[in-house]
């Protein structure tokens, strides 16, 4: 497996992926949004997303959003989007694409790295605690949604 960081040159590989994931959150299929999207986070410097392949073919993305701690004066960051097309399934590619994450982060000495997921992301769930993440019950996260 080898994990390399998108660049413009490899926009369109990450595309279909970031459909299929936007698929599985019930969105509708729509490429050529999914280009776009992805090509400004790129150009703009907005993200930073790791595409993983095996024997050349893309099979999963991570893509890391910039936040700030103001308390501790350091970037951190939010693992906004994790996929692993379904036939890669199962076969070490989201725990890689994690440890890209948090080396990366630490890379950046950021404060640290968070996400959210669904609650009856149960399979997600135990790759997040099996790699030391933990649910913060220190705090409240209130949203608004449009």
């Amino acid at each position: 497996m080898k994990i390399c960081t998108v660049t413009q040159a490899t926009i369109r590989e990450v595309v279909p992926l970031f459909n299929a994931y936007r698929e599985f959150y019930g969105q509708p299929s729509d490429l050529k949004k999914a280009e776009l999207f992805i090509q400004e986070r790129v150009e703009n410097e907005e993200s930073i997303i790791f595409l993983a392949y095996q024997e050349e073919e893309p099979v999963g993305f991570a893509q890391l959003f910039p936040l700030f701690s103001s308390v501790a004066m350091k970037r951190s960051f939010i693992l906004n989007d994790l996929f692993v097309a379904k036939h890669a399934r199962q076969q070490g590619v989201a725990q890689a694409l994690m440890e890209q994450c948090y080396s990366y982060c630490r890379q950046e000495d950021a404060r640290y790295m968070m996400l959210e997921t669904a609650t009856d992301n149960e399979n997600a769930q135990q790759l997040y605690e099996k790699m030391g993440m933990t649910v913060d019950k220190s705090v409240y996260y209130y949203s608004i949604y449009w």
